[in-house]
């Protein structure tokens, strides 16, 4: 089967909503510490694997097309190589996966694992025990989510994480309403440009790279997860981190719902 790459002569239409798409930046400066695929050359392609269902196949398909719009960055649809429940990485790709994960009050996990600047592989679960409720079983929340999740695989942090601010209209923006905030901008797009400007001698984008197993992280057991190394003021954002020795770890951002869990 051949994968789906999105390429930059695809004619792509973004529909920002209010004041967000008019917003104008003067530099970028939300990098996750760094981190970034080893290639070399640009742009590069990376690989989601495609362990979602039918619900998400739109928002899957929409992010995919948005990130792509890069100048440094083309993301391909392949084939399923785990099991959305477990959604175990494999090295040289992302692995993008939904399930009912329970009232565990996550939306959203993104964990990628690096062997020092470099990240190695990663994962997106998305958690159907909320998507499937009214408050966010929209098309507005899972574009979102979605597109949010693939942007920390490939070293993007958040713009904002204040869900009352005015909205930025970008899905790097922290919002009570996803409306406006379904894509990327142009802050997103000049951050990866500066993420990728250099070129390495090494590539991860392999399968035959060297990276921990998906084992040494289990989303169900919260205390695999590492130390916290960040939250938001309201507590519905955080950053983890694993550290595995050897320069190698691994880190999972969370997005919260503000529910309770059981």
């Amino acid at each position: 089967m051949k994968y789906i790459v999105w390429r930059k002569y695809f004619v792509l239409f973004v529909f920002f909503v209010g004041l967000g798409a008019s917003v104008s930046v003067a530099f970028a400066n939300h990098s996750w510490g760094g981190y970034h695929w080893a290639r070399t050359a640009n742009p590069f392609i990376l690989k989601l694997g495609y362990n979602t269902s039918s619900a998400w196949k739109s928002s899957l398909a929409g992010a995919s097309a948005d990130w792509s719009q890069s100048s440094v960055l083309d993301l391909a649809i392949v084939p399923s190589q785990t099991n959305p429940k477990n959604c175990k990485p494999i090295n040289g790709r992302v692995e993008v996966c939904d399930s009912k994960y329970g009232n565990n009050g996550w939306l959203g996990l993104a964990s990628i694992w690096a062997n020092g600047k470099h990240i190695t592989q990663g994962t997106i679960k998305l958690n159907d025990t909320y998507f499937n409720t009214p408050t966010y079983n929209t098309s507005a929340w899972r574009n979102l989510v979605m597109c949010q999740e693939i942007a920390h695989t490939v070293g993007l942090d958040h713009q904002d994480e204040d869900f009352y601010n005015a909205p930025l209209g970008t899905c790097m923006d922290y919002t009570i309403d996803p409306t406006p905030n379904q894509h990327p901008n142009q802050h997103d797009y000049d951050e990866l440009e500066i993420i990728y400007a250099h070129l390495d001698s090494i590539s991860t984008l392999s399968q035959t790279v060297t990276a921990k197993a998906g084992q040494d992280i289990d989303h169900e057991n919260r205390a695999t997860w590492g130390k916290e190394i960040h939250t938001s003021l309201d507590k519905r954002t955080s950053v983890f981190e694993r550290d595995f020795g050897n320069n190698e770890k691994a880190f999972t951002f969370v997005f919260w719902t503000g529910e309770k869990t059981d």
